[in-house]
């Protein structure tokens, strides 16, 4: 089969379009025929080994000392099933499906096997495609949409409050926005002058241009406030978190969520139901992924970058 190899870690050319063995799946996998997957920005960190200078050793060690341990990189996908280990019960040839590996990796591939059953963290999550969700909108839901649905939880959002969105414009911020609005906020987004009308069609009813405007200084005091690109800080948005408020950073708040398949349902029926829906900046084919990843390093993608396989 096809697939992009990470060959060490370092700039967007490590990745090369090489020939490799189609893995077979066990008795307890599903192999999935991959239509769509995505530049995530997950996949470009460890690609070019961005971490914490504290962090250089473990991360080593957990991922590989001179590239990935899982050479074929990408965290989310969607496709087809088309073969099934005997032991097999939930899936059959010919579902189509949507799944995250996380940082089991794989995506990049026309291939992958997921594990029926066993912890989401550990094996990768599988759910059913709805109907009603193309095989483009699909993937973006199961990293970006995932992580902004799992971290909003933590704030336990009721209808009133007044939730801010850092970074609005974002893979995890477009979900962030649609997701406080349909549990009831009064939301804000906050981004770049490029993306003010983006965000205010996703459901924002007040969009703050960062460029032009420091949303600490606007007056409005926030119940939540969610930066979904680690990029301002608790101290600078003190002063307009209310005092019973909930700041969440994407980076700190992802390290201890708890990956289920009843929240990717959850997530993946909203889309059914058109309540919300994955935003896409880019489409490039797998043959191109170092100029999507190219892309993505500049930081200023709208939403997901879809890789066609």
């Amino acid at each position: 089969m096809r697939a992009v190899v990470c060959t060490a870690y370092g700039p967007p050319e490590v990745l090369q379009l090489q020939e490799v063995p189609t893995p077979t799946p066990k008795g307890n996998e599903v192999r999935v025929a991959i239509r769509t997957t995505t530049a995530h920005v997950g996949d470009t960190r460890v690609r070019g080994f961005r971490v914490p200078t504290l962090a250089w050793v473990p991360a080593r060690l957990a991922l590989g000392l001179t590239r990935p341990r899982n050479s074929i990189l990408g965290m989310e996908l969607a496709g087809t099933v088309d073969a099934v280990g005997e032991d097999v019960t939930t899936f059959k040839v010919g579902d189509e499906v949507v799944g995250f590996t996380g940082f089991r990796f794989g995506a990049y591939a026309e291939y992958c096997c997921f594990a029926e059953g066993g912890k989401p963290s550990k094996v990768g999550i599988l759910a059913a495609k709805p109907s009603n969700v193309s095989f483009e909108d699909a993937p973006c839901a199961a990293g970006g949409g995932l992580t902004a649905l799992l971290v909003l939880e933590k704030a336990n959002i009721r209808p009133g409050q007044r939730v801010l969105i850092y970074g609005a414009s974002g893979s995890v911020g477009t979900f962030a926005v649609q997701l406080a609005r349909h549990f009831g906020a009064t939301v804000t987004g906050v981004c770049s002058s490029a993306n003010v009308q983006l965000v205010r069609s996703l459901g924002a009813e007040h969009v703050i241009d960062y460029t032009r405007e420091d949303y600490a200084q606007s007056g409005v005091v926030y119940d939540v406030i969610f930066d979904a690109v680690s990029k301002t800080s608790k101290s600078h948005a003190r002063s307009c978190l209310a005092p019973s408020g909930t700041y969440l950073d994407v980076d700190k708040a992802s390290n201890d969520i708890s990956v289920t398949a009843e929240a990717f349902e959850f997530l993946l029926g909203l889309m059914d139901e058109g309540v919300v829906r994955s935003v896409i900046d880019r489409r490039y084919p797998l043959a191109e992924i170092v100029d999507a990843h190219r892309y993505v390093d500049q930081g200023h993608k709208k939403g997901n970058v879809v890789i066609t396989v």
